[in-house]
């Protein structure tokens, strides 16, 4: 069975730029989305810092019943599958509910109700016993991640195979795949996949400040996010979601869809090491964009955008780099590189699926988009970070990665389905 997968709908809710078209805005003018935290009281902390939503729930169409009911995770998820619905074309053409499927990356799940709902049945953290009759009616929503695929399912009307697929930064990916790998197998026509997260939490912050990886360049939050620059010295948080609607690519073509890329090859690899720490060779994330390109029956000089991790860690970017050189050879040094974590934060298990979105929209404007304050590269660091301005470049073919704690190693290749290699 040869069937090839390809995306015709994509919904982003970003920091500094919802919507798809406010999500290039932002990515290809290069401005940066990271400030002070405003969500809740950051002071106690160490990084002080995140790429946060401006984000009305009620102006993106969600009942009073509906917020009620979601986590911001969730209201997430369903705003940018609304929107991948709409693009795609399928709300009225559609397909039978049981060959439509759903899987849903997240990171963190409902890290936000969870930590709202305990300050309440705890009276702030006064209680030794948490008080039930404070709880509200949705909590078992917030403590199952897999209600994210039910609320999803909801609002597309899918009835065939839903999951949730939480490996940790890596999901945004993995989701993904997974969802290519339902349409090829024959077990969905079309697949409803992304990943959501909302982590700018105070758990989640202190988990971070905890093993000090996130920034601390707090008085100067716009160029906090510095990945490959020598003056780098963390991650920065972000926050939000990214939907696509997956298609078998002969099925797309005879309703007229807009396509936007084939999802042509996907690897993943584990580096069974550490749950924080990487080795710097980057042996596992280049042996992942080995299979991927395999898959693609594409050459690494056919490669023409790699949309990098780059968490601005470093041990991370040293990390990529070395895999991009294992894995790409003579071509790392020809390829242009970007990290848009510079400018939308690192949103956990999310990004994956936004750097996919920003890939696709690169492909479809042939524009690469820059790595923000990028001033002064790591010496360790030396390939083609595209720093601080986007760049025209032909697009045809992207490789976007992503590296994530516990050794997650995930590659996958973007293509147009009218390439010479079919």
């Amino acid at each position: 069975m040869n069937r090839r997968v390809v995306i015709t709908g994509v919904g982003v809710l970003a920091p500094g730029g919802t919507g798809i078209e406010g999500f290039w805005d932002l990515l290809s003018s290069g401005r940066t989305a990271t400030r002070g935290i405003t969500l809740f009281d950051p002071s106690p902390f160490r990084s002080r810092v995140a790429a946060e939503i401006d984000f009305d729930p009620a102006r993106h169409g969600l009942t009073p019943q509906e917020i009620r009911r979601m986590d911001r995770a969730a209201q997430f998820a369903v705003v940018s599958t609304r929107e991948a619905l709409a693009d795609s074309g399928l709300e009225g053409a559609g397909s039978a509910p049981h060959r439509t499927g759903v899987s849903i990356g997240s990171g963190v799940g409902a890290a936000g109700g969870l930590d709202a709902e305990y300050r309440v049945v705890s009276d702030d953290g006064r209680l030794d016993l948490v008080d039930v009759r404070y709880a509200s009616g949705h909590l078992y929503r917030h403590a199952v991640p897999s209600s994210f695929a039910a609320e999803v399912a909801w609002t597309a009307g899918a009835e065939g195979p839903a999951t949730v697929v939480s490996t940790g930064c890596t999901s945004g990916l993995d989701a993904v795949a997974h969802a290519a790998d339902l349409i090829r197998e024959g077990s969905a026509d079309v697949m409803i996949t992304g990943a959501t997260d909302a982590p700018i939490t105070p758990i989640t912050l202190a988990s971070f400040d905890a093993i000090k990886a996130t920034s601390t360049h707090n008085d100067e939050p716009q160029a906090a996010s510095r990945p490959f620059d020598a003056d780098r010295d963390g991650f920065v948080l972000g926050e939000g979601a990214a939907v696509f609607v997956l298609e078998e690519l002969t099925a797309a073509r005879a309703r007229g869809a807009r396509i936007y890329a084939e999802i042509a090859g996907y690897a993943t690899r584990s580096n069974g090491f550490h749950m924080t720490g990487l080795r710097p060779d980057g042996r596992e994330l280049a042996e992942a964009i080995t299979v991927a390109l395999d898959e693609a029956r594409t050459n690494p000089e056919d490669i023409d955008y790699v949309n990098a991790h780059g968490s601005g860690t470093k041990q991370n970017d040293r990390h990529e780099t070395a895999a991009f050189k294992r894995g790409l050879g003579a071509h790392a040094h020809r390829t242009p590189v970007s990290s848009i974590k510079s400018m939308v934060g690192h949103s956990l298990g999310s990004v994956g699926s936004l750097e996919i979105a920003a890939s696709v929209l690169a492909m479809r404007h042939h524009v690469v988009p820059p790595t923000a304050n990028l001033h002064t590269a790591d010496p360790q660091c030396d390939l083609d970070y595209v720093p601080l301005t986007a760049r025209e470049h032909r697009t045809d073919t992207v490789l976007t990665v992503a590296s994530g704690f516990g050794g997650f190693q995930s590659a996958m290749v973007l293509a147009r389905p009218d390439r010479s290699a079919a």
